[in-house]
Formats: structure tokens, C-alpha cells, sequence
């Protein structure tokens, strides 16, 4: 290889050691950086590993081509050919067997000196070593050596010659005997043998491939092509094989060698190199000259000699080890989708791993899984770092969970939804707050006592649509409580705002009584900013400071809540105070919303209050009640307008408030489900609303089929069903239709339990008697024809008779009454049968003879039944 870019040979024996074949050849050692193993002056791989090198063999110029020998002993035997066609083996690294000290040394010499292209030894008999030479007129360019030949005649007169000098050498050592001779008058440019038979030879010719049987060497198997280098078997599929010839790489399959099933034309520059992954299945690396990236083909399906266009699925990548020209790379022999690669100047070496293109699979149970090569991983371990968090973020995840708690179920305390969501979670809680107080709370049962009857029109509609029908309202003045100033405060009253303030919360009977059980409420919650924000909004400066001590002194001396109080009890309506002054300043220092409102409010002007309208971190409900209270008719209906559209954009659930169960509230569920993909919510949220035209939409119609498609898949069938009948009973409407009925086979009549549609007495009923007992009746026939029902398959009774195992059937005293449903209605009891076979019986004995058998009870019948079901050894997950 003088003059020549460097190659690399992987050790067979050893993971961890290679060649590197330029004018010399260089054992190296591969470990991990700083290891025992590796040296002071080694030279690194990569981030990880280092090279030693171990051994240096200067004794064969001129070389060509190099292999390694294939067994395990002699370990470091390699067979080197010349540029004079000469094979000459060889070692690195210190060897005291026997075998080895005979083998070193010995040349395999052919009777016309030209060079040596390509080596080959024979991976069973390991005894034989392939060599391609170029062509000579009068000689053969594949030469099949035995390298245990001893002396060859022929070699006499050579073999005196070297005795005659200075250098002491046997006689033996040098063979010009080949065992086989094949390829007469051709070149020969590279060799492999055929893994799937150790006496077939693949040459590439000067013109075509050829395939030699060492059985019989006068007959070949060629075909004419122009890609004859480099050929190279798929470790993993033995009649696939590589070649190439400028550009382009041609894929053979030995079954059909007539033309190449794939060629691979996409290359710019001359190849140089081409091999098969040894770890991966159908991944073949190539390299072109003067290139600094490797060309990767994944072969995604192997390919068959059916149909003449068969081509195999191939996905190509590129990727890059360094900037620099690449001289030469192999494959690692046991390590997955890693190889060595070396630079064509500088022969610089770099541990190169080719990571996959990983494919994520995420199921439906949350859990992430991945393969990589031959490995599949699974993500989702509990306790790992990372995954609980990721867990806790993931939509899915919180539905499962939620669906477990029977969220959404509860149809009378619709607020206790929230806690079984986790709690956390303010916009739920809001929600269900909402939804609650709208349909379920007092205010709910005085609107319908005030406007006879008359709810839905109302209190579905939201907060929005009731401020648009105000009529009444007065303008009241109002003196603050628990302050020196007796300046007047402008309010509002009307009774569609006395219900927008009870929707909201705030009061729980009319206007004249006071907030102070909400304020309670909100006091027992820790609540204190809002509580002393609500009380202010009520004009009660004295119980606004009384919560704001009692939560300072309940918080271990909170300064904020101190501070504003001491505020407070100073305030003055004076517009040029110093006082207005400083709590302007401080109101922006203030982190709390509830805090930051007070004194916007205080500051603010008779109608002006945007300071606490549009503050976004103070709750929906408390800005509409402030609203209600403190604006005008013509502001009132402009604000709410406003925040509904806000709310709406943003998918806040407080929205539900303002828009109510109505088309804007659909709007508003869209955008949030859009945000979060909360089917679940959004289902069980548009089902409380009126079974109307909310019901119909198709986005709401989308959520529910969602919302049961994911039941389905988390296996929760029993929560799917539980699912189905609370829709049903809220959506009349949603009732599927009866779709299976079990019907006679001779007048095609239902077959009914019902007492109404089966006489008592006659033929269809069959009377036994029982002594000391009543008689008890055996439905076996049609009600309307009065034919035979079909006999279980196991028991061979008729179907419809309860089987022993009923309850209430094995009691003497008592008559089966067949109109009572844990009787006759009991799933054991149930018809069933096999739609391929037509074969069944009773559903308990079908299920407890598939337990143990796969083919179907009745004899001479073959047919497994309960695997033609893809659910019927399906476990539901939520059972218990």
C-alpha cells in the first residue's frame, strides 16, 4: 500500500484491536481514556476512548492488499500480497506457538510476477487463501493457496539461490504450487467467499462476475457487468452482495444473479470502499474518494427473487466523523453501529458511533417507548428523575387519573369535580364553582321561584346575555363604613344584577343583606387579600382592616398585610392628599392583585375603574361583581362584552361565567380544549347544559366520541359505559338504538324473557316436579312458534333454561320468577356463538371451556373460536 491511502482490519479474535495497512503495518489496542490499558503518549479516538499502539511490522514493503487470518490460532496471522504478486505471511505482536513460528515467513509465489489485488481466506477451511491477481496471457489471476504445503519442486532453484546468501532461510517456506488455479486469461479486481457454501468462490473480473465451485472448476456461474469491485457478502443475508464500479453500487441476490435487484447511482466521485454493517441488518457504508462523509443505505426489506421490478425499501443518510478527507473506515465486528475511521493525510483516527434515527411510540397509557438497533427501550419507570414531572404535565396522564375518581359523575355536587381534578388546578375549580351555582345552588332555586319556573332561559345563558336584558336599575349612594369621611360612593341595583352578583358568589339572597358569609368562607380558606378586597368593594373600611390583622397575625406578622392596613385606616378622598400620593407609589410596589386593587379603587375616580377591571390576576367572578355594582348601564354591557371576548381567545374557564352553557361558551370550551386537550372537561362541562342545540354542535359531538375513543383505548370499558349511561340520562338523545337482537331461526321472531310475551302453559314449557315444592318453569321454545331453542354446546340444555349455577335455582323453596333480572338477565345465562362456526352455548360455560382449550366444544369442529376475538383475552383495566 505505498503511496496509497491507509485501510483498517479489525481484529476476528479481539474487539479491541485493529490494523492500520499503509507502508507499514500498526496493532492497536482500543480502551476507554484513562484506563489501565491506555498508556501516557496514546492517541484519542474519541471523548471516550484512546488507541496504544501495540506493534509495529516493517518487514513487507510493497504492499498491496492485507487479511487477517480467520481462526483464533495463530491469532496475529495475516497474509500480505506485493506488487509482484507475491502472498507472504506474516505477524504482529510476539507469538511462541508452534504453528505461527511455521507460518510466519511463508510466500506463496505465482509463476508470472504481476500484482496482487485482493486476498481472501476461506472462513470454514481456514487452510485456504484466495488471491486475485491482474491479468497475464498465458497464466490464471485467481490463485487458491494452501498454506500448509510444504516444499514445491519448482522452488529448487530459487531455494539454492537464497542459500547461497547471506540470509538463512528453509526451503520450505516458499510455495509456487497453487491448489486451484481459475480465471485463465482475465483480471481479477476483488474477491469474497460465499458464506452460504465454503466452496463457492465470487470474483470480480475484468468484465463480469463470476462465481467459482471449487467441485467442479471447469464450469463458472457469470454474469457480464461493469461493478466487479470491491464485492462484498451481508453478513446477515448470505445471497446478498455488494459491488461497485466508479460511482455506483450494485446490489446482487445469488438466488436471481442475472442483473442487480438495486443500483445505487447518487455518488459524484469514484468509490473507494463499500461494507456491510456486521451489526446491523442491511446497513451498508460507502465512501468515495476525497470525500469527508459517509454514505449510509439502510435496507429496509430484503430483497426476493419474485417479480422481475422486486427492489428493496432504502433509506439514505450521510454523516460526517471530521472536516477532513476521509482515507478509510471498518465497522466494528460486536459493537452496534461502530466503526474507526482514519484520515488520508495526517492518518488521524476517530471512534465513530452512527446513532439510529430513533422512532418514539407513545401509548395510550402514557408510557414512551423507543427502538434503537436491536434494543427496545421503555421510558416510564417510577421514580425515575425527570419522568414524574414530565408525567404530571401530560394531559393524558390527568384524564387517566381523573377518570379513575369518576370525575365528572357527580350530578348534584357538581363543585366537588375540582378535588377529584387534584385541586390545583384554579380554572377547574372555578368551573365546577360556576357550574354549581348556576344549576344547583340557592340562587338557582330563587330564579326559578322569580321568574315561574322559567331557569333555562336564564341561567343558561351566562352573565353576559342577563346584563343585556337590565331594566330597573337605580343609582343608590352609599357612605363608607368605618371611616372618618362620609363622601358618597355611587352604586347600581337591578334584579339581573342581584343575580349576576349571586352567580358570582358574592351575596346569597338580595341586595340588602350583607357579604358576610362569603366573607367567612373566604376567611376559613386563608383568602385574606381577597376578603379585605370584597369588603372594601362593600364600603366596609373598618372589616376590611379587621381581616387584614387577623390574617398578618394568623401569618406570623405578614409586613404587606400590616402595612396596608395601617393604609387604610388613613384614607381620605382628598384628590391633592399626600396620602393618595403614597398609596398611588405603593400600589405598584404591592405583589399581591387583591392588595394592588384596594388601593386602585380608593384612587381611583367615581366611574373610572379600570385599575381593578383589568387586572388580570384577580378572579373572574370578583371583577364581574365589582363590575355589577359600580358601572352604569351603558358602561356594564361593554365590559362584559369585552372580558367574554377576552375569555374566549384565551380558554379561561372562568369565562364559563359570562358566556354560560350557550354557543359562546362552546367557543370558549374550543379554544381551551385547543390550549390543553381536555376532552374530558369539555364533555362532561357541555353535557350540564340544556340537551338543545349546545348538544348538536359538532365540536361538542367531537369531544364526547374523543372523550369515549380514549376510554376505549385505556381500557376502562366499564368507565366508558358508565360514561355512556350518564350522557344518556343528561342527552336523552344520545340513547343508541337496540343493534343485536337474538331472534328464532324458524319464524324470526325476537326471542323475549318477558312475561307478557310467553304463555305459561303449553308446549314451550316444560313442568317437573319437586317434592314438598311449588313447580318451576324451563323457558326451552320460541314464544311465537313455539319451536326448539338451540342446545348448549356443553351442557346440551336448551338455550334460555337457567343452568345450575343461577341464583335462586338450587333453592326448593322458592319460585323462579322470570320477570326479576338477576335471575334470567345474569351474563352466564346469556346466548352466544361463534360467527365463524356458527357453534355456542351459554356464556359462562363458553368462557370457562376456553380457559383451557383453543378449539371450539363441538366435536369435529377445529375452530379456535376465542382467538378470532382481538379482545377476548383482554383484561379491562379499571376492573376491579
Amino acid at each position: 500500500m505505498s503511496g496509497s491511502k491507509p485501510d483498517i482490519l479489525w481484529s476476528p479474535h479481539h474487539p479491541d484491536r485493529y490494523v492500520i495497512c499503509d507502508s507499514e503495518l500498526g496493532l492497536y489496542r482500543i480502551g476507554p481514556v484513562g484506563s489501565s490499558e491506555t498508556k501516557a503518549g496514546t492517541l484519542p479516538l474519541s471523548e471516550e476512548t484512546a488507541a496504544t499502539l501495540l506493534a509495529i511490522n516493517s518487514d513487507t514493503p510493497y504492499m498491496k492488499c492485507v487479511a487477517w487470518y480467520p481462526k483464533h490460532e495463530p491469532e496475529c496471522l495475516l497474509a500480505v500480497g506485493q506488487a509482484n504478486g507475491r502472498v507472504v505471511l506474516t505477524s504482529l505482536g510476539q507469538s511462541h506457538n508452534s504453528t505461527c513460528k511455521e507460518l510466519v515467513g511463508k510466500e506463496f509465489v505465482p509463476k508470472h510476477a504481476r500484482q496482487c489485488n485482493t486476498l481472501a481466506w476461506n472462513p470454514v477451511d481456514s487452510n485456504l487463501l484466495a488471491a486475485g491477481l491482474d491479468k497475464h496471457r498465458a497464466d490464471f489471476s485467481v490463485l487458491i493457496w494452501d498454506i500448509s504445503s510444504k516444499y514445491s519442486p519448482e522452488a529448487s532453484v530459487s531455494s539454492e539461490k537464497i542459500r547461497l546468501s547471506s540470509v538463512d532461510l528453509d526451503s520450505s517456506s516458499v510455495v509456487t504450487k497453487p491448489l486451484y488455479e481459475l480465471g485463465q486469461n482475465d483480471a481479477c479486481l476483488s474477491l469474497c467467499w460465499l458464506l452460504r457454501d465454503p466452496k463457492l468462490l465470487l470474483a470480480g473480473m475484468h468484465r463480469n462476475l463470476a462465481i467459482f465451485d471449487l467441485r467442479n472448476t471447469s464450469q463458472k456461474t457469470f454474469v457480464n457487468t461493469k461493478a466487479i469491485q470491491g464485492v462484498t457478502v451481508d453478513p446477515h443475508f448470505h445471497d446478498r452482495v455488494a459491488s461497485f464500479y466508479e460511482g455506483q453500487v450494485a446490489i446482487w441476490d445469488l438466488r436471481k444473479f442475472e442483473k442487480p435487484v438495486l443500483t445505487l447511482s447518487e455518488q459524484s466521485k469514484p468509490l473507494t470502499k463499500v461494507a456491510w454493517c456486521p451489526t446491523r441488518n442491511g446497513l451498508l457504508a460507502t465512501l468515495t474518494r476525497d470525500s469527508n462523509i459517509i454514505r449510509l443505505y439502510d435496507m429496509q426489506h430484503t430483497p426476493t427473487p419474485i417479480g422481475d421490478e422486486t427492489e428493496p425499501t432504502i433509506i439514505e443518510r450521510s454523516v460526517q466523523p471530521y472536516e477532513s478527507q476521509i482515507g478509510s473506515f471498518a465497522w466494528h465486528p460486536s459493537s452496534q453501529n461502530r466503526m474507526v475511521v482514519v484520515s488520508a493525510a495526517n492518518r488521524v483516527m476517530t471512534d465513530f458511533t452512527v446513532f439510529e434515527r430513533i422512532s418514539l411510540a407513545w401509548s395510550s397509557t402514557t408510557s414512551l417507548m423507543w427502538a434503537c438497533g436491536r434494543h427496545l427501550y421503555d421510558c416510564v419507570e417510577d421514580g425515575a428523575e425527570g419522568v414524574d414531572s414530565v408525567i404530571e404535565k401530560d394531559i393524558a396522564t390527568k384524564m387517566r387519573q381523573r377518570a379513575q375518581s369518576r370525575y365528572g359523575h357527580d350530578t348534584v355536587q357538581v363543585w366537588r369535580n375540582h378535588l377529584l381534578a387534584g385541586g390545583s388546578d384554579t380554572q377547574l375549580k372555578s368551573l365546577w364553582y360556576d357550574l354549581f351555582y348556576i344549576l344547583f345552588g340557592q340562587c338557582a332555586e330563587d330564579i326559578e321561584l322569580k321568574l315561574q319556573g322559567n331557569k333555562q332561559s336564564v341561567v343558561y345563558s351566562g352573565i353576559k346575555n342577563i346584563v343585556k336584558t337590565t331594566s330597573g336599575t337605580t343609582e343608590s349612594r352609599r357612605c363608607w363604613s368605618g371611616s372618618e369621611r362620609q363622601s358618597d360612593v355611587p352604586r347600581y341595583h337591578s334584579e339581573e344584577r342581584c343575580l349576576s352578583l349571586r352567580l358570582c358568589g358574592w351575596i346569597s339572597r338580595g341586595p340588602d343583606i350583607d357579604v358576610e358569609v362569603f366573607l367567612r368562607s373566604l376567611e376559613q380558606e386563608r383568602e385574606w387579600e381577597r376578603a379585605a378586597a370584597v369588603a372594601l368593594f362593600n364600603l366596609d373600611i373598618r372589616r376590611a382592616i379587621q381581616i387584614l390583622n387577623k390574617g398578618a397575625t394568623a401569618e406570623k406578622g405578614d409586613l404587606n398585610l400590616n402595612v396596608v392596613a395601617m393604609a387604610l385606616s388613613g384614607y381620605t378622598d382628598e384628590k391633592s392628599s399626600l396620602w393618595r400620593e403614597m398609596c398611588s407609589s405603593l400600589r405598584l410596589q404591592l405583589k399581591n392583585p387583591y392588595l394592588c386593587v384596594m388601593f386602585a379603587f380608593l384612587t381611583s375616580e367615581p366611574g373610572a375603574y379600570d385599575g381593578v377591571l383589568y387586572e388580570s390576576s384577580v378572579a373572574v367572578r370578583d371583577r364581574v361583581a365589582f363590575a355589577c355594582m359600580f358601572l352604569s348601564d351603558a358602561q356594564l354591557p361593554r365590559y362584559i362584552d369585552k372580558l367574554t371576548n377576552e375569555m374566549k381567545e384565551a380558554g379561561n374557564l372562568e369565562g364559563i361565567l359570562l358566556t354560560g352553557l350557550t354557543k359562546d361558551g362552546v367557543d370558549l370550551m374550543e379554544s381551551y380544549v385547543d390550549l390543553t386537550g381536555d376532552v374530558q372537561t369539555a364533555s362532561f362541562c357541555m353535557l350540564k347544559g340544556s340537551p338543545g342545540e349546545v348538544l348538536k354542535d359538532p365540536r361538542v359531538q367531537c369531544w364526547i366520541e374523543n372523550y369515549r375513543n380514549l376510554l376505549d383505548a385505556w381500557r376502562f370499558w366499564h368507565k366508558r359505559a358508565e360514561f355512556d349511561i350518564h350522557r344518556g340520562k343528561l342527552d336523552p338523545s344520545s340513547k343508541p338504538l337496540a343493534q343485536v337482537f337474538v331472534s328464532c331461526n324458524f319464524c324470526g321472531k325476537s326471542i323475549s324473557y318477558s312475561c307478557s310475551a310467553m304463555p305459561h302453559q303449553g308446549r314451550g314449557f316444560s313442568q317437573y316436579g319437586v317434592s314438598g315444592s311449588p313447580t318451576k318453569s324451563k323457558v326451552t321454545s320460541c314464544p311465537g312458534c313455539r319451536k326448539p331453542l338451540p342446545r348448549c354446546a356443553l351442557c346440551l340444555m336448551n338455550m334460555g333454561t337457567p343452568v345450575s349455577n343461577c341464583p335462586g335455582t338450587g333453592k326448593s323453596d322458592e319460585r323462579l320468577d322470570l320477570t326479576r333480572e338477576n335471575k334470567l338477565a345474569q351474563f352466564n345465562n346469556w346466548f352466544t356463538w361463534c360467527h365463524n362456526c356458527r357453534h355456542g352455548g351459554h356464556a359462562g360455560h363458553m368462557l370457562s371451556w376456553f380457559r383451557d382449550h383453543t378449539e371450539c366444544p363441538v366435536s369435529g369442529c377445529t375452530c379456535k373460536c376465542m382467538q378470532l376475538d382481538t379482545t377476548g383475552n383482554l383484561v379491562p383495566s379499571d376492573s376491579s
